[in-house]
């Protein structure tokens, strides 16, 4: 069975294409800059070494026709005939108060996601962009969609509601949604096998590190809690982002400046002006803000320890709400990449029995592991994620239940 993978984004289409037996990726690639002079296609297979050309790419549906044909291709194509997919897994950031789990794609599911343009604006409208690009170039080919959202499903209502005036929760369904549930879902469920224990019977923690950065709390298989909220923007701070601040500020802010009176404005100053780039002055690249750090920059210093401190706030208090936890999990960019990042996140956590290995931690190796001491009561572990994969698993096993 073949499996495709989409994931697009506002001017993006990102693609994998799955042979789901031994789950091997056989050929994927990236349409970047979609309707402007800059786009560029980069492709590879398994086969094949990576291509990278410029390309005039209008629409969604003109990328969709490009990665199609390249997937046919007489000379480099991994198919013959698209017939040979079996079904398409869509990534969808925002599954709103509508979509609790995977979906088969028909015109009450559109119709719904289209209804949640508003809570997700930079991302639902490209997505459904995307389902409808791919109906239209494989119109006998079913679709499903995975949400990022859908993994936090299990969290109790007092983690996820928020204490404004109720009406908002019930009639603008403003609550705590969650976000990288596709990569928090894929580590959890691997850790589980590197423990030698079903995901039910394991208490863990699981840090998904990026420019975008979210920690989840998962008491035996269900979410209890998380990071990320209403949207990306709350939780530890992050590239650009803010993260949780006290809402008096904007207040504050309306008052004094006018010019943030212009919501857009002021989403914009929270979400790619902030974070450690606000902070630092120079970046909201990790890369940056280390080098910058180890040069003697006071601001960096201050951006770095201020993204450790909110990091090690969410896991001891995730710890205190799971009452213990068998492993913590580093994942994603800045999480797999960075042995000094993760060296700091544990220090000092020896109460908590975290204690890693520090040989083990800046060994240089791209595989899944264990970097914890022997004696260390929580297991300490790097998971390179694989949201491809999972949202592939999921369409696979949306499809085989129909």
């Amino acid at each position: 069975m073949k499996i495709l993978v989409v994931n697009c984004g506002s001017s993006s289409v990102k693609y994998a294409l799955f042979e789901m037996e031994k789950e091997k990726k056989i050929a994927w690639g990236l349409i970047e800059c979609i309707g402007l002079p800059e786009a560029f296609y980069r492709r590879q297979t398994v086969k094949s070494d990576e291509k990278k050309e410029s390309v005039k790419i209008a629409n969604h549906t003109e990328a969709v026709e490009l990665m199609i044909e390249e997937l046919l291709d007489e000379k480099s194509g991994s198919i013959l005939n698209i017939k040979e997919i079996a079904v398409v897994g869509h990534r969808v950031v925002h599954g709103g108060d509508k979509f609790f789990e995977t979906v088969l794609v028909n015109d009450k599911v559109k119709e719904d996601l289209k209804n949640s343009f508003s809570i997700a604006p930079l991302h639902n409208p490209a997505h459904y962009a995307g389902i409808i690009a791919i109906e239209k170039m494989l119109p006998s080919i079913p679709s499903v969609l995975v949400f990022d959202t859908a993994f936090y499903h299990t969290m109790p209502d007092y983690a996820y509601v928020y204490a404004l005036p109720y009406e908002f929760y019930e009639k603008d369904h403003i609550r705590k949604y969650g976000f990288h549930g596709t990569s928090h879902n894929y580590v959890s469920q691997k850790a589980a096998k590197m423990l030698k224990k079903s995901l039910n019977e394991v208490n863990l923690i699981t840090a998904h590190l990026g420019n975008g950065s979210s920690i989840t709390a998962i008491e035996k298989g269900n979410v209890i809690d998380t990071s990320m909220g209403f949207t990306p923007l709350e939780g530890v701070i992050m590239g650009t982002r803010c993260g949780s601040i006290d809402p008096a500020i904007i207040a504050y802010l309306l008052d004094k400046y006018p010019t943030y009176k212009d919501s857009s404005v002021l989403n914009d100053m929270l979400n790619k002006k902030s974070g450690l780039a606000g902070i630092s002055g120079l970046s909201g690249d990790m890369r940056t803000i280390v080098q910058a750090v180890n040069d003697g920059n006071r601001k960096a210093m201050l951006a770095f320890e201020m993204f450790i401190y909110s990091i090690k706030r969410y896991i001891g208090a995730y710890y205190g709400i799971l009452n213990g936890i068998d492993a913590l999990i580093f994942t994603a960019g800045i999480g797999e990449n960075s042995a000094f990042i993760r060296e700091a996140v544990c220090k000092n956590f020896c109460a908590l029995g975290i204690e890693i290995d520090k040989e083990k931690n800046y060994e240089h190796c791209t595989y899944e592991r264990f970097i914890s001491t022997k004696n260390s009561r929580v297991k300490v572990m790097i998971i390179p994620t694989n949201e491809e994969l999972m949202i592939a698993r999921e369409a696979k096993k949306r499809l085989t239940s129909k």
